[in-house]
């Protein structure tokens, strides 16, 4: 004979024999050793690390769109005209790498 753990009490079977009873009840916990527990409570933090690392890269990539989007645009402005004109473009452009700089390496 087995004992079989039920849900409200305890079942005597026969072995290869399954009991269902409709006064069951499953309470939503499993029984785990500590090493088991150590090793669910370290999936949780590396998911938790996973979710800051992946909000983090979301919020850089959000400032780097936001910082390169304006420029676009503002080149795309008037495409009938063939020229540019763009005062002091090396001291803006140099600016700019540095702005991109600063959000990529934070």
């Amino acid at each position: 004979m087995l004992l079989s753990h039920g849900f409200v009490g305890f079942n005597i079977c026969t072995k290869g024999e399954m009991v269902v009873s409709d006064d069951m009840f499953d309470f939503g916990f499993t029984a785990v050793d500590e090493s088991e527990l150590q090793a669910v409570q370290d999936a949780q933090k590396a998911a938790g690390d996973v979710s800051v690392e992946a909000r983090t890269s979301q919020d850089k990539l959000d400032k780097l769109y936001n910082a390169i989007i304006p420029l676009l645009n503002n080149l795309k402005k008037n495409p009938e005209k063939e020229y540019i004109l763009w005062p002091n473009r090396i001291d803006k452009v140099e600016k700019f790498e540095e702005h991109l700089l600063k959000i990529y390496r934070s």
